[in-house]
């Protein structure tokens, strides 16, 4: 699993960082985390608003934070 958190290094991208972080090691699932905050990567995902969360190249969250269940509702319904 791959899982991508997007966003511009701002307070609300790290926390979904964090989020993601958490719900992996409760969940126990082997992903590949990466924080992207590359403008021109985030643009050609065709994400619309930051922070968001890619898992497998699909994009399943964006323009907000996530609580921690719903990020591992997320993780769990890709998985």
């Amino acid at each position: 699993m791959e899982i991508q958190v997007l966003g511009s290094g701002c307070a609300n991208c790290k926390r979904l960082l964090q989020l993601v972080e958490l719900s992996v090691k409760e969940l126990n699932v082997k992903a590949d985390i990466k924080y992207v905050t590359d403008m021109e990567s985030i643009a050609n995902s065709g994400l619309l608003r930051t922070p968001g969360l890619i898992i497998d190249q699909k994009i399943v969250s964006y323009g907000r934070v996530p609580t921690l269940e719903e990020v591992k509702a997320l993780i769990q319904k890709q998985h």
